[in-house]
C-alpha cells in the first residue's frame, strides 16, 4: 500500500530531512513512526500526501508512483488518504457537522449523502449529538475526535496521523489510539507518527524508528 524505496528528501540549503529510507506498509497494516524531534517523521508523512516531493528514490502509494504523479492528480490521491493532525486544524467558526462535512463538500457529495456520512463518522468516534456544537465548546479529546471523524468521513483506505495524542492525557491518548485500531480492524491502512513510546509498546504493532532522517529500525511487536 505504501512503499518507500531508498527515498531521500533534501530541502533548499542542503538540509537532508530523510536519507535512503526504505520500507513497505502492507494493505490493512497498522504501524507507528517514531524518533526524536526533527528525525523526519512529519516530512515522511508529507511525502505520502505530496505536500513535499522526494529528492531521490521511489515512493509508491496505493499503486501510484508519486514521483510521476502530475499536479492535477494530487487532489484525487488525497481523497484516498485521511490525515489527522496534533492541533486538530478545525474551523472554529463552523459547527462540528460542517467541519466533518468539509471533505465531502469539496468532493461534491449530495447534501443528503454527506449528512448520512457525517453522522456515521461522528457515531464511530463517539460524538453523537454533538454535530450542532462549535469546536470551542468541546474538550481537547473531543476536538481530536472531530479531526478523526473528518479524516475518515470519505472512507479512505489509508489513514495518517501526526502526533495525534501529543496534547492529551494518557487515558485520552489510549482512547484515541483504540479508535485508530478500530479503523484498522475494518481494513484501513494506518500509519501514526508519535513520541509516546510507552503507548506504542502497549498497542503492539510494527514500529518504524527514524534517527536523523535514517530508518534505524523496522520491527514488528505483534505476537
Amino acid at each position: 500500500m505504501i512503499n518507500f524505496d531508498n527515498v531521500s528528501m533534501r530541502y533548499e540549503g542542503g538540509r537532508e530531512a530523510l536519507s535512503q529510507v526504505s520500507f513497505e506498509l502492507q494493505r490493512s497494516e497498522m504501524a507507528f513512526l517514531t524518533g526524536h524531534s526533527g528525525a523526519g517523521k512529519s516530512t515522511l508523512l508529507k511525502l505520502i500526501i505530496v505536500m513535499e516531493r522526494a529528492s531521490q528514490g521511489q515512493l509508491i502509494v496505493d499503486g501510484q508512483n508519486l514521483n510521476r504523479l502530475k499536479a492535477g492528480r494530487i487532489p484525487q490521491l488525497r481523497r484516498n488518504i485521511g490525515v489527522v493532525f496534533q492541533n486538530h486544524q478545525l474551523l472554529f467558526d463552523r459547527t462540528v457537522f460542517d467541519n466533518v462535512a468539509l471533505p465531502l463538500v469539496i468532493s461534491g457529495y449530495h447534501p443528503r449523502e454527506a449528512g448520512r456520512r457525517v453522522r456515521a463518522a461522528l457515531a464511530k468516534v463517539g460524538l453523537q449529538g454533538k454535530e450542532k456544537q462549535y469546536p470551542i465548546a468541546l474538550s481537547g479529546g473531543e476536538q481530536q475526535r472531530v479531526g478523526i471523524a473528518r479524516a475518515v468521513v470519505n472512507k479512505p483506505p489509508i489513514l495518517l496521523a501526526d502526533e495525534p495524542t501529543g496534547n492529551l492525557d494518557p487515558e485520552l491518548s489510549r482512547e484515541i489510539m483504540d479508535l485508530f485500531q478500530q479503523f484498522n480492524h475494518v481494513g484501513v491502512t494506518v500509519l501514526i507518527a508519535s513520541h509516546d513510546l510507552f503507548l506504542i509498546e502497549l498497542m503492539g504493532h510494527r514500529v518504524l524508528k527514524l534517527n536523523h532522517g535514517r530508518l534505524e529500525t523496522s520491527r514488528s511487536d505483534e505476537t
